[in-house]
């Protein structure tokens, strides 16, 4: 692999929202909705509940790390979509460009605009709402760290989907966060789930990130090995994905599908 050629990849989405303001600024206009709208929340409900209770953190917290997670995740779908609609899926695929580094040149994609969006929501969350990251102390990093290799692996795992069953099937995508959030229990601790749903929990990496913040913020004992348990997770599931977009491609490729790949191509 040439880190050149990811590099290019990444390279050309960044003319791409250098040269359109209608891409540029999503990447951090709804992380700011959500921020304003939850952390007004957040304030409202440290008014109402019963004092020691702090919202702000609890709740403000866990939207910053999902829509981070989120961002991820579309960091890396927007890229390849980017090539379906303009129709440059099959001039990428006809340089010596390969499968891996495609997917490098995603992932680094993601980490540039994926940043944007963290860089606004904690300006918002520290400053406007007073959300303090001392109470994560050096295990917020981790947590981003976690959260952001399930991201990445989502998104190849929607990419390979969307390859795989046409252009029009990107709707598929879109929804998964929503999907996965009541398992990842990014609101309330997974005990509240019944049982078949905990243990689909336990195969999501984020699920581990979320109850360990909620030990960190109560002031709890957090047990550092079911952190590494997530991250081992993710790494694995990062792998899978990228198997099954490179079998994907494949057979686009063994069995013309990748010719005839248009707004139609939904089988």
């Amino acid at each position: 692999m040439r880190p050149r050629r990811a590099a290019a990849v990444a390279l050309r989405h960044f003319y791409l929202l250098k040269g359109s303001v209608a891409r540029f600024l999503p990447l951090f206009a709804w992380v700011a909705i959500d921020m304003v709208l939850w952390g007004f929340m957040s304030r409202y409900l440290n008014t109402v509940a019963t004092p020691g209770l702090d919202f702000v953190h609890r709740l403000l917290g866990a939207v910053l790390l999902w829509d981070f997670f989120t961002r991820v995740m579309q960091g890396v779908t927007m890229v390849f979509f980017e090539d379906v609609w303009s129709r440059n899926f099959l001039n990428v695929f006809a340089t010596p460009l390969s499968i891996s580094e495609y997917v490098c040149g995603l992932v680094l994609s993601t980490i540039a605009t994926s940043a944007v969006g963290l860089a606004v929501m904690l300006v918002l969350a520290t400053a406007v709402f007073g959300l303090s990251f001392a109470a994560y102390g050096a295990m917020f990093v981790p947590f981003l760290a976690v959260l952001f290799l399930f991201g990445v692996a989502i998104g190849i795992f929607g990419c390979a989907l969307v390859l795989r069953l046409g252009p029009a099937s990107e709707w598929f995508v879109w929804p998964i966060p929503a999907l996965i959030s009541p398992f990842a229990g990014v609101f309330y601790p997974l005990s509240t789930l019944p049982e078949w749903m905990r243990h689909v929990a336990r195969l999501l990496p984020p699920s581990y990130v979320f109850e360990g913040m909620r030990a960190l913020v109560s002031g709890g004992a957090f047990s550092g090995s079911a952190l590494l348990w997530g991250g081992g997770l993710a790494v694995v599931q990062v792998l899978l994905a990228s198997a099954f977009f490179s079998r994907v491609h494949r057979h686009a490729v063994r069995t013309g599908l990748i010719a005839r790949y248009s707004a139609e191509s939904v089988s």
